[in-house]
């Protein structure tokens, strides 16, 4: 028996050796959270296989008991797929397929928090090497994927797609929620039902990318995606440029989810050696839907996603709406005294503020000369500087570093810095155009331009970094012409290097990313920045719509929102002074009402509100967030914030639509230590009459207020309530 075993052996393996094939055992690489699997593959046929994508089960070894369904791990152009692939290239001799095998993997405990698993393969024939990055971030449940494409052929390869992620799904139905708008109506949540066929959500901006639509995304599997219910994936790319999600549901009604940077356009050659690295997916898996998405992805941020986590933010009164470009001097001390005065903790001087020879009166000149424009302000931006100090305030500037005015110093110099077309016309919008951050001199310009304007200015705390365009005619005077392809990824490439240069060598200043509004909110760009400004539109009812959908992926802590005038400059809507600070104070709180515009009544109004969100701030930027009724399913919209360790809660109520018969008027809280008992107080109370008074100073377990809610009404379109609750 013995020796005819061994003779089948033999001939077997002659034969497949004979073949060319030989057997590889089938080997399990698992990537894990404290809460989440991803278990991958290696088939007999050493091809990278995804086999498993949920809720972690304790008992691993079960998972290799029986096979699983596969897909692939990391779809390639070539043999046997005819739908979408992550990756492909065209390689020296023209051959436009690639067939990836494994070579090898290991898996690195970095720390407590965090494991990076690689899977490492390469093309079967090319030297085309092909690295798969994972971070598990175990306590939050919290992915994150990359690919790194090098080139080890003695000739150049092109890419024409080269996708960060590949996710595959089997269920019976898929819905998909994404973000999109423009400026001023930025964050609009939709959702869709996929079908056969493919559903693109992409950017073809180049620059403010995010613009019309931003690299998030909810899939919900076998029905629309619940708050506190079901299976959901949510997903974001870090990532400041052209992103794109393919979701492509076959013809058995499988689901394939490509995520990465935009290849529109976009083209890649890699030289010998050369390897480019692709953005970064972050995703979470949540059987209980998103809800626990949101503060998954919300605790990863404030430890690992945005600069300065950990650290408090400061209330700023920013003089942009009260002034504009009209200020001088005598103007600003006076605002800065104002501020001080009434509590604020920091005073930001935006636009301006610079241009000598085409000083910056208005948004069309000036933009990429850095000196102080003398005229308004003759002692420099030192003398502000003093001035907040004096009133124990801090001092911050705008910046707009990667634009350029044609009626500029820096355009009459460097005309051919600006991305822009031969023989086609330079088209403006808000008079101004790109710089080139292709190009290197360019790229040391701009980091210079922010690097001078904080090292000669000592004691400027808050840099608010803005962006107020996108690309027409992509090309660059630097790029030679076969690779004028690259100026896409090349410049959302640089300027991260750039950032990532400024904030380390500026760790305690606080960056805001602007860009317009919500221009560029990506995890790209928020490690190296402490708030984001997600509209420029401050119209309380746009904001909560907006802020409402921000808050899916980034963090309250990061989310700047401010008390504007009223009637808004923006919308023309009117709206009490309350309820526009009861929106602001959901978030990080801000000011461009100036107090000289306030009647007594308001300023002490204001002083106290500004007061309560001090008591208040450290549960709003840092507590777990909980939404309880939705802008897009109710009239009224509520939400709340609950503390690390449940002793204190803030639940925001606000009434979008007026009401004669309101329903629902009974809601329950979430997030609550059941056995603990909670005093309610409203906060930001209305002078004259509250809605509030049957509950006000009642104290209520977390079990009848989790069970039995709150039924209180609000009459009035555009009412708003607040109240707290802390533990007894």
């Amino acid at each position: 028996m013995k020796a005819n075993f061994s003779i089948k052996v033999f001939v077997c393996a002659t034969i497949l050796l004979l073949s060319g094939t030989i057997a590889h055992a089938v080997e399990y690489i698992p990537v894990t959270t404290v809460n989440t699997c991803l278990l991958l593959k290696v088939n007999d046929k050493k091809h990278l296989e995804q086999t498993y994508f949920g809720e972690k089960i304790q008992n691993m070894k079960d998972m290799k008991t029986v096979d699983l369904e596969t897909f692939s791990a990391y779809s390639t152009f070539g043999a046997n797929h005819v739908f979408e692939a992550a990756l492909r290239t065209i390689q020296a001799d023209g051959n436009t397929s690639t067939e990836l095998i494994y070579l090898s993997h290991r898996t690195e405990k970095k720390n407590n928090d965090l494991t990076h698993t690689l899977i490492s393969m390469k093309d079967e024939h090319y030297d085309l090497f092909v690295d798969i990055h994972y971070n598990a971030w175990q306590q939050d449940d919290i992915l994150e994927q990359w690919i790194e494409i090098r080139n080890g052929q003695r000739k150049s390869i092109r890419l024409t797609q080269f996708a960060s992620s590949d996710l595959s799904f089997n269920a019976q139905q898929y819905y998909v929620s994404h973000f999109h708008g423009d400026w001023a109506n930025e964050m609009n949540l939709s959702e869709q039902l996929l079908t056969q066929g493919i559903k693109v959500i992409d950017s073809k901006l180049g620059v403010r990318a995010h613009q019309f639509t931003h690299p998030c995304f909810v899939l919900s599997l076998n029905g629309a995606a619940q708050e506190n219910t079901g299976v959901v994936i949510g997903g974001t790319l870090a990532w400041p440029g052209n992103f794109r999600f393919g979701f492509e549901v076959d013809n058995l009604n499988k689901l394939r989810v490509l995520s990465g940077a935009n290849p529109y356009a976009s083209e890649y050659t890699l030289e010998k050696g050369e390897s480019l690295k692709t953005p970064e997916l972050l995703f979470t898996y949540s059987n209980e839907g998103t809800g626990k998405m949101t503060r998954n992805f919300h605790r990863w941020a404030r430890k690992y996603g945005i600069k300065n986590g950990d650290k408090e933010r400061s209330i700023l009164l920013n003089n942009w709406e009260a002034t504009y470009f009209d200020f001088d001097e005598t103007k600003l001390t006076r605002i800065i005294d104002d501020a001080a005065k009434m509590g604020f903790e920091l005073f930001l001087l935006d636009d301006g503020w610079f241009g000598k020879k085409y000083p910056r009166n208005g948004d069309n000149a000036g933009l990429g000369d850095w000196q102080t424009n003398a005229a308004k302000l003759p002692n420099g931006i030192p003398y502000l500087i003093d001035e907040c100090k004096k009133r124990n305030i801090k001092f911050g500037i705008w910046v707009e570093p990667e634009m350029v005015n044609p009626r500029s110093e820096l355009y009459e110099k460097h005309p051919d810095w600006v991305i822009a077309q031969p023989y086609r016309e330079r088209t403006e919008q808000r008079n101004q155009l790109i710089l080139d951050l292709s190009n290197p001199d360019v790229l040391e310009f701009v980091y210079n331009t922010v690097d001078r304007i904080l090292s000669e200015n000592p004691g400027i705390e808050y840099v608010k970094w803005d962006c107020n365009r996108y690309i027409f005619n992509p090309g660059s005077s630097y790029l030679p012409a076969n690779k004028q392809t690259h100026l896409y990824f090349d410049y959302s490439m640089n300027l991260l290097e750039i950032m990532n240069k400024i904030s380390k060598k500026y760790p305690d200043i606080t960056f805001m990313a602007c860009s317009g509004g919500g221009g560029r909110i990506d995890y790209g760009t928020m490690k190296h920045f402490d708030e984001y400004w997600i509209s420029d539109n401050n119209d309380p009812l746009s904001r909560i719509y907006t802020q409402w959908g921000a808050q899916y992926f980034f963090p309250t802590i990061g989310l700047a929102s401010h008390v504007s005038v009223s009637p808004n400059h923006i919308s023309n809507r009117s709206f009490s002074l309350k309820t526009r600070f009861d929106v602001a104070m959901a978030a990080k709180l801000g000011m461009d009402l100036q107090p000289s515009q306030m009647s007594p009544a308001e300023y002490e109004f204001s002083q106290k509100a500004i007061q309560t969100y001090k008591e208040i701030r450290k549960t709003v930027l840092w507590g777990d967030l909980y939404r309880i009724l939705s802008p897009y399913t109710s009239n009224r919209v509520v939400y709340m914030y609950v503390d690390e360790n449940k002793s204190e809660a803030v639940v925001f109520n606000f009434l979008i639509r007026k009401e004669i018969y309101p329903t629902p008027p009974n809601y329950v809280l979430q997030g609550l230590d059941p056995a603990k008992r909670y005093k309610l107080t409203e906060i930001n109370k209305n002078p004259d009459w509250s809605h509030f008074g049957k509950y006000e100073g009642k104290t209520f377990s977390g079990e009848y207020l989790m069970k039995v809610g709150l039924n209180f009404t609000i009459y009035d379109e555009y009412e708003s309530l607040v109240f707290r609750l802390s533990e007894v």
